[in-house]
């Protein structure tokens, strides 16, 4: 108990002492009214010194016993949270991977649709298999194949000092004492080779990588920047990793240990002290005054040790870690396959709706049947993106939808704003005066595809409008088809599709006295406003 805590505990019952002295000569004056009543003077002293006690118990469970209770949930709440347990990622992995499969199954292209099965089984066949990946990665002269021969103990592999020498992954089956599991040790292609060829390679190393249980970065001296990059890379996803130094016969001793010391120092904090080693898998042969050459024996020992010791420790944790990140990963390719299927399809409705939309606008005299027409293909256009991302419309569902968004249209000036952005590119292009059905027309397309692309990413938010709302959502969609780039596209096909065959149709172009009042696409305004907005080009 702290200081403070006994202080206040003695002060409070020096004051609970204090009340019980000055109540002992109201408590004796009492006593003596009720002598006549001995069993009610009684209860009236116990009920007192009850009270006492009651003060005195509380004093000392506020000071004392909650304090402590504090401390102790406090410290609970300090504990790290209980580790996975191994059967619960192996659990997720399963159901991570059934999920894939279903995502695959929605895909139209079928060659990405047979690649995603295709490392679907593939990683159901490691989780029913259970081997351990031990994957070499490294540059190409460091001497991976070196270190693939040294360990299993048989040359399995060509050893040469030229980059490039590993063309393609190498994968040997690998016994080590006291380890109950499968072992693949896979010899990867160097990293950092030149040419289109070297580059391949290197993409072929770095996808292995991602996917070893235990990694063994191989170096030849200090840690270089483009074989940090890599190995940072790595160690961010989670990978396991040792570090090793390889031909450290060709350094003094004191050459090795000031080399280890600077490889410690610069990955400090992705791989410990003890996981950065020295061996020498293929030591250069030595000439002794004889003149006879002396081969010196492998040194990699250090290695093999460590590699044992981290897969008893930990090698049932690493498999079930890298399987579920596998997966993980592989869920986060078929979302995004899916999603940009998704896109294109939902580009593709709101291209069609936007310019039948466009073209009932520039096709239809009467206000009343243009705000019906356009509505109800409004609507419609809901309905079919939000079937492109699994959600059922309803008719009066998607109308409502469609109006509250058309009210946030309106509300933000949007309208107004289309109206100017594309009477100003519209006059641009066609060097004159835009006619007013004209204007319409594309200003209707063009408000159809904000509103459109608002709704993709409101379905792609599962319903969500996101922290924004729908006046967020409608904000950023408009600022993203104002670029220009995007407005020259999309004048140019307001132009064929809808302007030009109005201006051929039309029989005489009006002069600027003759300039008619435009008013904004009744698809989106009607109800909305007791007036149309108007536009003068005169004013532009």
């Amino acid at each position: 108990m702290s200081r403070i805590r006994l202080l206040l505990l003695v002060a409070g019952l020096i004051v609970i002492l204090g009340l019980a002295i000055g109540l002992i000569d109201s408590i004796t004056k009492l006593l003596a009214q009720l002598a006549a009543y001995p069993l009610l003077a009684q209860g009236v002293l116990a009920l007192v010194v009850a009270l006492l006690a009651v003060l005195v118990g509380m004093l000392v469970y506020y000071l004392m016993i909650v304090p402590r209770r504090s401390r102790q949930s406090t410290q609970r709440n300090d504990l790290p949270p209980p580790p996975i347990l191994v059967a619960n990622k192996t659990e997720a992995t399963t159901e991570t991977l059934y999920a894939v499969d279903r995502q695959a199954e929605q895909l139209h292209d079928e060659i990405a649709r047979q690649a995603l099965l295709q490392r679907t089984q593939e990683l159901q066949a490691n989780l029913a298999r259970g081997a351990i990946q031990i994957v070499v990665f490294g540059t190409g002269s460091a001497g991976k194949t070196s270190i693939a021969n040294a360990i299993l103990g048989r040359p399995v592999g060509e050893v040469g000092a030229p980059m490039g020498t590993t063309q393609i992954r190498q994968t040997y089956r690998l016994n080590l004492e006291g380890i109950t599991r499968e072992l693949h040790l896979i010899d990867t292609p160097g990293i950092l080779e030149v040419g289109v060829a070297g580059t391949e390679r290197e993409r072929q190393a770095r996808q292995l990588a991602t996917e070893a249980d235990l990694l063994i970065f191989v170096v030849d001296n200090d840690l270089r920047q483009s074989e940090y990059e890599p190995l940072h890379a790595l160690a961010q996803i989670g990978k396991r990793s040792l570090l090793v130094l390889n031909k450290a016969d060709l350094y003094t001793d004191t050459d090795c240990a000031a080399i280890l010391e600077r490889l410690q120092s610069r990955v400090q904090g992705l791989i410990a002290p003890e996981d950065v080693l020295a061996i020498a898998a293929n030591p250069q042969a030595v000439q002794l005054q004889t003149g006879e050459w002396l081969q010196p024996d492998l040194y990699v020992l250090p290695l093999i040790e460590r590699v044992v010791a981290v897969l008893r420790t930990e090698g049932e944790e690493l498999l079930a870690d890298n399987l579920l990140l596998q997966s993980q990963r592989l869920a986060k390719d078929a979302r995004q396959l899916l999603d940009a299927q998704r896109t294109d399809q939902a580009d593709r409705i709101i291209d069609r709706f936007q310019w039948i939309g466009a073209g009932v606008v520039a096709a239809t005299p009467l206000p009343l049947i243009d705000m019906l027409a356009t509505a109800a293909i409004n609507a419609q256009m809901v309905v079919e993106i939000g079937k492109v991302y699994g959600c059922h419309l309803t008719s009066e569902s998607a109308k409502e939808l469609a109006a509250s968004l058309a009210r946030t249209l309106t509300g933000l000036g949007i309208v107004k704003g289309a109206i100017a952005l594309l009477a100003t590119a519209l006059q641009i292009s066609l060097g004159g005066l835009v006619v007013g059905r004209a204007l319409q027309a594309a200003t209707a397309a063009y408000l159809t595809r904000i509103a459109g692309k608002a709704f993709v990413e409101y379905f792609r938010n599962d319903q969500d409008w996101g922290d924004g709302g729908i006046t967020e959502a409608v904000r950023r969609q408009f600022q993203l088809n104002r670029r220009d780039e995007f407005i020259k596209a999309f004048v140019q096909d307001a132009l064929t599709r809808v302007i030009n065959p109005l201006h051929l149709n039309r029989p005489s172009t009006p002069t600027a006295s003759q300039a008619p009042v435009v008013s904004p696409p009744i698809s989106f305004t009607a109800q909305l406003e007791s007036e149309p907005i108007q536009f003068h080009p005169e004013e532009q």
